[in-house]
This record gives structure tokens, C-alpha cells and sequence, in this order.
């Protein structure tokens, strides 16, 4: 994985007793650090000054002042995923303290701090951990082992005979004069810091952890509890106004005229204007508060240009899919062996057309952002899942070059992918640099709900092949609708090359969109998890057209796979249901055989069938069986639901337990990872379902929680998580609870009813 640099010895300090009692004299703000950049190499700096102390100030994420306090920078964001205590974990492990007592602040933007999967300073695909895994962890081991070299060579020892403990190095040398006494961490960092890290920095086995796979705790839970956790929308600046931004009903509409006679001289409102930047189109109400904003944009008219998407509907969306899906040749994204000779030849043929709804993100936390412009630079507090695309989206919409920006990075609540594209970012940066004061623009629930970037609607059409014996001799998926990528692209390429002006950016996005590798590489959110079904089969092909709706979307959690794993697990079922499969195997035992080549994809499968008691549900109940890999991790859930078709239409479908079991490697903090399961449980039950999204006109038209619901409390299922125990590299677990809900409980009602299905939300035939 990551590799340490060789870096060139220096003249390193044996210090002797006077000289440690000197520096640790010195008090103040000594400092040290170890710099994790974005090539995942460590390294150290020199002392330098900063005002009355000196500091060793190299460069990035760990930090040792000489009052013994730990400061740790975290480079993802934390947004209810807890990579604020995961990541805090793997450097309080190897450093041998308590996680509780390292003080974790935000990475503001800076490449340093890329993510390594991406190439981009991007929290997503569930890869925190994944990414970080090793290179924190030698952060801390580095670290400790230069902080107990300081103290050997004070006490003249061997760096053997001393132990790391709690924040100190503590003498274990036999015989010797100070053997018992410790020095802290912070006495040690001004010597440490003459130091070059070393080039064999040995972690711990896992028989040896006290923390990873152990800790249960979240370091942010007081802060949340009481308030103090300062969140995007909780900013507050001297002197800031309040913003309402006015777009399009239609998001590619230009923006022609508007009349704000009646409300310019309302109670508070200071400024209305029009805001014409390519990534910020629409007419800014500026107030003393966001009420008095929220009500007089009630009365303003705006006159909007033409649309592309003014007859666009969900029946034009499909009908395009299905032509691309007919006349584009498309990608093909697997081919083994001869799947259309295997159909040809078929003693039967199964197929089902599946089409996929756009889905809402719903965040709790609307979309919003505090911006301050001055003459000499802008400042942003955003909730931003990648605050490097919310410098370069500021850019944009601004007078302002990279360099002159400066992006903070706040607690989130909920981002699920959608606070990876930075028009709320981009807004403000323009409102802002219009007023040139502190503006924090905020959004509607409505706002939020009508200009998301959806989960893509998706047509997916299904064949499988079947011999005599009831044998899956073939495996056929066809499928069409947009892809992602180029809803981020023109943000996301000039933030790889911050060192591009300002007006190559429209280039970087042109070659991004190209894809394969050029600037960025190529787009597989829409087959992921259907390229890589597990199940043997010796015949299997995917293709995939691309076909764009015109409607924005966006990574929505799990992203591709939220779709993929319901589409290949209930055509799975279908298949599970045939009369001359089921008589020789149940819908567990025929996924299990399927998976022979997959033995942790097994283990899992049998664990979650001896958990869910599998064969004797829930009273009342029936049982449907799903498993999904996404992310690397291996997730199975069994759902109990009992149906009720007399009750309304929103409470005909009630699950009642849903076992999980999940397979994500080695475990950090086992609480996180079932909050992660139960959290992906509830929002993928919410999707399965209610979720839809529809157009009429090229506009959305739900607008709030009334019709676009989400699970209530006493909706919601018993959820029983169980964890493999593994030695397996860490994969990720916030997003792959998500794909295997909608097809567990879909096919619960097959099994209950006969009833196969090819769409969601679930309703009742």
C-alpha cells in the first residue's frame, strides 16, 4: 500500500540532560509534527518560530505541543459517519493514548490532504479508513518511536528500555538511577523534533491492539449532544447578513429579468440582485435575517428563459432509455464466455426489464454556505464533502483565484454524496463577492428538495439462460441513463491541477468529460455492482449505453450499487423461483452453491441465515434473502415483513427485523460499524419504500417531507448486526448497508405473495 520516503539523514541531537531540562524550560507553544501528504509519505520539519515559541511545524495532521495536548487534522469530513473518532483511533493505537485525548479539527482545502483513491480532497466511496489505513497508523507509531528515542537518549539508554504510555515515555531500564521516572510527550517534542523519521516504522498485530476492532466510543457525541459540534449552517460572523438565492424552476433556464419594487423597501432587506455566473444563475435577496429574505422572495417575479427540458417527463426519460438501450452500442463492461449462444441455445429463457426512480438525497442539514469577501480574498464555511472542488466552484463564481480562497470545513449533517457538487458553494461565493461582506446563504427544505442532484433514473433489461437440470447457464444485463461524473467534472478536474489559471478550467472540464484515464477517470457509477456479480455462471456480459436524462444527478449513497444490488438480487430470486430450481434448493441454499468462488461471500450468507433463523420467520412474517459486495465490503440481510393488503397503501408493508451481516475486514470501531449498518438500513427502507423522484415539465415536483417521505420512528425495523471476524485489509462500511434492504424485503413479499418486482418504490400488485 503506502510506502514511507527515504529521506536524507541530518545532524541529529544526542541531548544531554542540561540540554533536555533547557528545552523542556522553555514552555509555550513547542510544537511537533508529522506530515501525511497526499503522496503518503511521512517526513518531519525544522524548528521555527512563531512568535515567542518555537514550533516544529512541518506540515500536516499530527501535532505535539509542549503542554502535552495531541492535535490530530482530520482530511475527511465527518458527517454522522464517525471518521472523527475511526481516524483518531488508528493514531491514538500506535501512539498509546487515549483516543479522548487528542483534540480533532478539520482539514481546511490543501492538496496534502487528497484523498488517495480520488486524487481529489474528497470524502466518498466509503474509503476514509480504506485510504488511511496504514499511513495514520505510522503516523503514530513514528511518532512514538522518535518521542521515545528523545527520551533515551536524555536518559542515556537504550530506546529499548523505555515503553510509551498515556502521553509519556516511561524509564524501564533494570538497575538504572531514573528507572521508574517518565518525561511527557510534550517535554520530549522540541528534541523529538530534530529527528528524521524513521525509514522502518513497524505496527502492531492485531493480536497486539488495544483499541482498533475494540473502541466504542464517539469522540464527537458530547459536542453533538450539547450543541457545541458547529455545523455548516451554524456559522455566525461578525456582522453577516443573511442570503436567499431565486433559480430557474428549470435548471438550465437563463435568466432574462426581474421586478423587486415590492420588496426592496421591506423591514431588513438590504440588497436584491441578479447573479449571472455559469455555475450560479438566479436573482440574491440579502437581509438582516433569513426570514425577512424567506418572505419577501415570495414576492418577487422573475422572468425565465427557455428550457431543453421544458416537455420532459419520466414517460420521455424511458423512451429515451429505451432507444439508447436499442440503437447505442454501448460499453461492454464484462464479457465472459458466450452469453448470446448460451440464450440461443436455452432449453428456457428469463427476462425481466427493470426501471430505476430518481432519488432524492434529503439530507437533514439543508444545503448551505457562509461566505466573506474582501478586497484581498474570499472565506468559506461550508459542509462541503470536498472542500478542494468548493475552492475551485468559489473560483468560479468569484473575482477570486485559488489562491486567494481559503475553504473550512465544518461538521455535516448528512451529505449521502450530494455535498459533493458545490453549487450551494458556488452561490454564496457569488452573493458574497457581490456584497463584499459576510453572507450565509441557506436554503429551503423545498429549495433543496427540487434542485438536488439526484440518484439517476436508470432502464435495465435482464436475461438469464437455463438447461434442463434447472442450471443459470447465462447471464445478460442490458442497461441506459446517465452517469454522474459530468455533473462534477467542471469542478472536480481543475481541483486535480490547482496550479491552472483560472481560464483553462473550461478545458480541464472538457478533457474530464472525456474520461479513461485522461484527466479523470472513466465514469462506471451506474455499473458498478452489476459488472462484478459474484454468482458462477460461465456465461456472463453487461453492457452499458449511456443515455443522459437532462436531469441533474449526482452520487447518491452507494451510488451505483444502490440500484445493481436490487436489480441482481431479486432477478436472482426470480430465477430462486423457478419450479425446477426451488424443488432442488431454497432461495438461501441456491445463492450459497452460486457461491463457490467466494468464500467470505459465503461465510456471511451462512451467518446471517443461522441469525435470522432462516426457514422459521419472524409470526406472522415471511422472509427474503439478499447479500451484495459494494465498496469491498460483503454485506447479507434477512428481512422479516408481514404484509397486510387491507391496510393503506403506506402501512401494507411492514418489516419487522432485519438481520445483517456484514464482512468489512479488519473493524476499527464496532459501533460505528453497526450504526453504519442500521443508519443504511433506514435510509436505503425509506428509498425502497417511498423514494421517488418525478418530472413533469423538466421540473421535480416534490418539494418536502409530505411527498417525499421518509421512515418514521415507529416504521422503523429491529435491526441485529453481526460482524465477521476478519484479518482482511479494512473496507468500507458507509454505504453498503444500503444495496442488499430494497431486494430483502421485495423478496420477503415474493415469497409471501408469488409477486416479482421490477421497479421501486414496492407497492403491492
Amino acid at each position: 500500500m503506502t510506502s514511507l520516503s527515504n529521506m536524507p539523514e541530518k545532524n541529529t541531537l544526542n541531548p544531554s540532560r542540561r540540554t533536555f531540562l533547557k528545552a523542556s524550560a522553555m514552555g509555550g507553544g513547542l510544537m511537533m509534527t508529522i506530515a501525511l501528504p497526499g503522496c503518503a509519505t511521512l517526513k518531519n520539519g525544522g524548528l521555527t518560530q512563531a512568535g515567542d515559541t518555537e514550533q516544529w511545524d512541518a506540515n500536516a495532521w499530527l501535532r505535539i505541543d509542549s503542554d502535552n495536548s495531541i492535535h490530530f487534522v482530520l482530511d475527511r469530513v465527518e458527517m454522522g459517519q464517525n471518521t472523527y473518532t475511526g481516524m483518531a483511533t488508528l493514531v491514538a493505537e500506535e501512539l498509546e493514548v487515549d483516543p479522548e485525548t487528542i483534540n480533532v479539527s478539520f482539514a481546511a482545502a490543501d492538496s496534502a490532504y487528497r484523498n488517495t483513491v480520488y486524487g481529489l480532497q474528497i470524502t466518498g466511496g466509503s474509503t476514509s479508513i480504506v485510504s488511511s489505513w496504514q499511513i495514520v497508523r505510522e503516523a503514530g507509531a513514528a511518532t512514538r518511536m522518535m518521542l521515545i528515542k528523545a527520551a533515551a537518549d536524555t536518559w542515556g539508554i537504550a530506546a529499548s528500555d523505555c515503553i510509551a504510555n498515556s502521553g509519556m515515555v516511561i524509564n524501564q531500564a533494570a538497575g538504572h538511577v531514573q528507572s521508574g521516572q517518565q518525561i511527557s510527550f510534550g517535554d520530549l517534542a522540541v528534541i523529538a523534533a530534530t529527528y528524521s523519521v524513521p525509514s522502518d516504522i513497524p505496527l502492531k498485530d492485531k493480536a497486539d491492539f488495544k483499541l482498533i476492532g475494540k473502541y466504542n466510543k464517539r469522540l464527537d457525541a458530547a459536542k453533538k449532544s450539547t450543541g457545541s459540534a458547529g455545523y455548516g449552517i451554524d456559522t455566525e460572523l461578525p456582522g453577516m447578513k443573511y442570503a436567499v438565492f431565486t433559480r430557474a424552476p428549470r435548471w438550465d433556464s437563463e435568466l432574462i429579468s426581474f421586478d423587486a419594487s415590492k420588496i426592496e423597501n421591506l423591514p431588513g432587506i438590504e440588497q436584491v440582485f441578479a447573479v449571472n455566473k455559469p455555475s450560479a444563475i438566479g436573482v440574491a435577496i440579502v437581509a438582516k435575517s433569513y426570514w425577512q429574505a424567506k418572505k419577501a422572495q415570495t414576492l418577487l417575479t422573475v422572468e425565465w428563459g427557455d428550457s431543453e427540458l421544458t416537455n420532459v417527463d419520466n414517460a420521455s426519460i424511458f423512451a429515451q432509455y429505451e432507444k439508447d438501450l436499442a440503437e447505442d452500442s454501448g460499453k461492454n463492461v464484462r464479457s465472459e464466455g458466450d452469453t448470446q449462444a448460451a440464450l440461443a441455445n436455452a432449453a428456457q429463457t428469463v427476462t425481466t426489464e427493470y426501471k430505476m426512480p430518481f432519488l432524492a438525497h434529503a439530507t437533514l442539514e439543508p444545503q448551505n454556505c457562509t461566505a466573506w469577501a474582501k478586497e484581498d480574498g474570499l472565506e468559506i464555511w461550508a459542509p462541503t464533502q470536498s472542500p478542494d472542488m468548493a475552492q475551485v466552484a468559489a473560483a468560479k463564481a468569484s473575482r477570486y483565484s485559488l489562491s486567494d480562497i481559503k475553504v473550512n470545513t465544518t461538521f455535516i449533517g448528512g451529505g449521502f454524496g450530494r455535498r459533493i457538487n458545490q453549487d450551494f458553494v458556488a452561490e454564496a461565493a457569488a452573493i458574497a463577492d457581490h456584497a463584499q461582506q459576510p453572507i450565509k446563504l441557506i436554503w429551503s427544505r423545498e429549495e433543496d428538495t427540487q434542485r438536488d442532484w439526484y440518484r439517476p433514473s436508470s432502464l435495465h433489461k435482464l436475461s438469464a439462460a437455463v438447461d434442463d437440470a434447472g442450471k443459470i447457464t447465462a447471464w445478460n444485463h442490458q442497461m441506459a441513463g446517465s452517469g454522474v461524473f459530468d455533473y462534477f467534472v467542471g469542478d472536480a478536474a481543475p481541483a486535480q491541477y490547482p496550479f491552472m489559471p483560472k481560464f483553462m478550467f473550461g478545458m480541464l472540464e472538457s478533457a474530464g468529460k472525456l474520461g479513461e484515464g485522461i484527466i479523470a477517470p472513466a465514469d462506471g457509477s451506474i455499473f458498478e455492482g452489476a459488472n462484478e456479480i459474484p454468482y458462477d455462471f460461465a456465461n456472463i456480459n453487461v453492457d452499458y449505453k449511456k443515455s443522459d436524462s437532462g436531469i441533474l444527478v449526482g452520487n447518491w449513497r452507494s451510488v451505483g450499487h444502490s440500484h445493481t444490488g436490487f436489480i441482481v438480487e431479486t432477478f436472482i430470486e426470480k430465477l430462486a423461483q423457478l419450479p425446477q430450481v426451488k424443488v432442488q434448493q431454497d432461495s438461501y441454499q441456491f445463492r450459497y452453491d452460486l457461491l463457490s468462488r467466494h468464500p467470505r461471500a459465503q461465510a456471511v450468507l451462512k451467518k446471517a441465515a443461522e441469525k435470522a433463523n432462516w426457514g422459521t420467520p419472524l409470526p406472522g412474517c415471511t422472509q427474503g434473502i439478499s447479500i451484495h459486495k459494494s465498496f469491498g465490503t460483503w454485506v447479507a440481510q434477512i428481512a422479516d415483513v408481514e404484509i397486510n393488503p387491507a391496510a393503506n397503501a403506506n402501512n401494507q408493508i411492514k418489516v419487522k427485523r432485519v438481520v445483517c451481516v456484514v464482512d468489512c475486514g479488519q473493524v476499527v470501531n464496532p459501533d460505528t460499524v453497526v450504526a453504519q449498518m442500521e443508519g443504511g438500513i433506514i435510509f436505503a427502507l425509506s428509498a425502497a419504500l417511498y423514494g421517488n423522484v418525478t418530472i413533469k415539465d423538466g421540473i421535480p415536483q416534490q418539494t418536502n417531507f409530505h411527498d417525499y417521505p421518509l421512515l418514521r420512528i415507529n416504521q422503523a425495523p429491529s435491526i441485529d448486526v453481526h460482524i465477521m471476524n476478519s484479518t482482511e485489509q479494512p473496507t468500507g462500511v458507509g454505504e453498503p448497508g444500503v444495496p442488499p434492504l430494497a431486494a430483502a424485503v421485495a423478496n420477503a413479499i415474493t415469497a409471501k405473495t408469488g409477486q416479482l418486482f421490477d421497479s421501486l418504490p414496492l407497492t403491492l400488485g
